[in-house]
């Protein structure tokens, strides 16, 4: 190899001077792209280029000299570089040589001063061992005593490749006749699934507008119902709520120390009486409350609320019934970031007042606690207790009509599983939303989130 900056040493030079010269620069081209490791169809290309530049180049005269270059930096290329001694003929020679760059991965034709140029260059495969000095050397040391055949020789050689490439161009005529049999099986597949498919999606789609159809009446028969259901609550519970009203002041009457003196298991009978009549006024408010709700009957007072003035509210109402020295019940002090907020005072007092009132029932030991913050734009309410916990897949079967959690036993009072249904509603009447959080055995915590602005 020569030194950097030079021209790489040629792996071999050749003198075209007759026709007969060009089945020897075939053959000895063919043999020094086997030689650098092209395969046999880049051979036959580079070949096939190579005689037809050498036929092209003798119909100018005067010859022409053919020169074979490895170049293995970079990406490993063979150069061949054909010149004649006739110049000013490059544009005519590229003309004539239209097709022939089909065959290489690139060709040049230019005028110099030695006369016109023809530059072709195909890359090597990537397969192909390093072209090192050592290895150069041995490929030009076994050029030099290769003995180039006859026009015959190479016209049999051209024959069988010839014959080759016929074989191979039928082969894969065969084969796209194959494939295209099986495309055109294919397309006949897939029209029929196509039609198919657009029979089955046309059906469905008339079953959807009939479900859609069925939806829309079955909507408006519940939409009926539940409105039925409302009015019945509400007409039932105001009937209801004057006699049991009436029953519990016969039962105050009778336990009056005024009245006429009762013995222990009358006194007993009449405290069973009051209490089960209390526990009934307390139903009985709860469904007129709820049948408000669903009934769209309750309209919010929006004002400005003092958050302190309802804690401490709730704060003193419900202390007398949080009792039990095993159970702390704590209200937290508004930050002063959440002092205030836009809705209604009463609606949200009544929503913190069931929630706490339902966390004192269930908790037996620990404590039950009412905090508050603000998030983003919003405002935030935990209720949390040490109770008896819910299940997951119970979360949202709370908040559904006179559900009570299986086995779940009140601490004190009796619950009609009502208070969550209405105070997720009147949370949502306030524009916000409730969850619930909770595992058994860890206790609950029931977060109600409102807007600080009016919804």
């Amino acid at each position: 190899m020569s030194d950097a900056g030079h021209a790489p040493e040629p792996l071999m030079r050749m003198r075209l001077r007759v026709e007969q010269d060009v089945f020897v620069v075939r053959q000895m081209g063919r043999e020094v792209a086997r030689a650098v490791g092209m395969e046999q169809q880049d051979q036959t290309r580079l070949a096939t280029a190579l005689s037809e530049v050498g036929r092209v180049m003798l119909t100018f005269g005067h010859g022409a000299d053919v020169t074979f270059e490895a170049v293995p930096s970079g990406v490993p290329t063979l150069r061949v570089k054909v010149v004649n001694s006739h110049p000013g003929d490059a544009a005519e020679v590229r003309m004539q040589l239209g097709q022939v760059g089909r065959l290489v991965d690139t060709l040049e034709v230019s005028d110099d001063e030695a006369g016109t140029v023809v530059g072709m260059a195909r890359r090597l495969p990537a397969s192909v061992p390093r072209l090192t000095p050592e290895r150069m050397d041995d490929i030009r040391a076994g050029l030099a005593q290769h003995v180039p055949g006859t026009p015959l020789d190479e016209l049999s050689v051209q024959n069988q490749q010839l014959i080759a490439a016929l074989d191979e161009v039928r082969a894969q005529r065969d084969d796209l006749s194959r494939l295209n049999a099986e495309l055109e099986e294919t397309n006949r597949g897939v029209m029929a699934l196509y039609n198919q498919l657009s029979q089955e999606l046309e059906e469905t789609n008339r079953g959807v507008v009939a479900l859609y159809a069925e939806l829309d009446e079955k909507s408006e028969q519940l939409r009926t119902v539940s409105e039925a259901k409302s009015r019945f609550l509400a007409n039932v519970s105001h009937e209801l709520r004057a006699p049991v009203t009436a029953v519990i002041g016969l039962a105050r009457l009778l336990g009056d120390p005024a009245s006429e003196p009762l013995g222990d298991e009358q006194r007993r009978q009449v405290d069973l009486i009051s209490s089960s009549a209390n526990d009934l006024l307390t139903l009985v408010n709860d469904l007129l409350d709820l049948a408000k709700a669903e009934a769209g009957r309750i309209e919010p007072e929006w004002s400005e609320v003092d958050l302190r003035a309802v804690f401490g509210q709730l704060r003193g109402t419900l202390r007398p019934l949080a009792t039990r020295p095993e159970v702390d019940f704590m209200v937290e002090e508004p930050s002063p970031l959440s002092l205030s907020l836009y809705t209604d005072e009463v609606l949200l007092a009544r929503v913190l007042r069931n929630l706490l009132t339902n966390a004192i029932k269930f908790t037996a030991e620990g404590e039950v606690r009412l905090a508050v913050r603000t998030v983003d734009d919003d405002i935030e309410f935990t209720v949390s207790d040490t109770g008896t916990g819910i299940p997951a897949e119970l979360h949202e079967r709370i908040f559904e009509e006179f559900y009570q959690v299986p086995r779940s036993r009140a601490i004190t009072g009796k619950g009609t599983g009502l208070g969550l249904p209405y105070a997720r509603r009147l949370v949502g009447i306030l524009g916000g939303g409730l969850r619930v959080d909770s595992e058994p055995g860890r206790g609950s915590t029931f977060t109600v989130r409102l807007p600080l602005t009016r919804p």
